[in-house]
């Protein structure tokens, strides 16, 4: 029973203590020359690809610079968005998250998140990351 209990409390405690936010220091000095204005790492993403209506759970961090969007974990990229991206990507807010969509059809994907804080902020400073970067921006769809 105590062995039980010993490797729940272990494996629960790995689970949250799961660091995603280290970039190398190429990553990290590009990001700072854009100009990084939100950072947060460890949240829980809800990760959607192509048209279903299924997502996954993804612990990941992200960087939002004036130029760009990077989904990571460990400087492993999950998404980015920079000026050389083509496809077409949006930004909407549904009360406390912040949902960015890219692509369309089978290759549509949307990584929504519930920001540590200010969410109305984090949706504008990703608007205006994607303008940096030329891309297609609409607006919120909630306050």
């Amino acid at each position: 029973m105590r062995l039980a209990a010993s490797l729940l409390i272990a494996l629960l405690g790995l689970g949250c203590a799961q660091e995603t936010g280290r970039l190398n220091a190429d990553q990290e000095g590009r990001l700072a020359a854009q100009g990084i204005t939100r950072r947060a790492n460890n949240l829980t993403f809800r990760h959607t690809r192509g048209a279903g209506a299924r997502w996954d759970p993804v612990r990941a961090s992200i960087v939002v610079t004036r130029r760009a969007i990077l989904i990571h974990r460990n400087g492993e990229i999950e998404f980015l968005y920079e000026p050389r991206s083509r496809r077409r990507c949006e930004v909407h807010r549904d009360h406390e998250r912040v949902r960015v969509s890219a692509g369309s059809g089978q290759s549509a994907e949307a990584w929504s998140f519930a920001p540590p804080d200010d969410p109305q902020g984090w949706a504008v400073d990703i608007r205006r990351a994607l303008r940096g970067s030329n891309g297609t921006i609409e607006p919120s769809s909630a306050p």
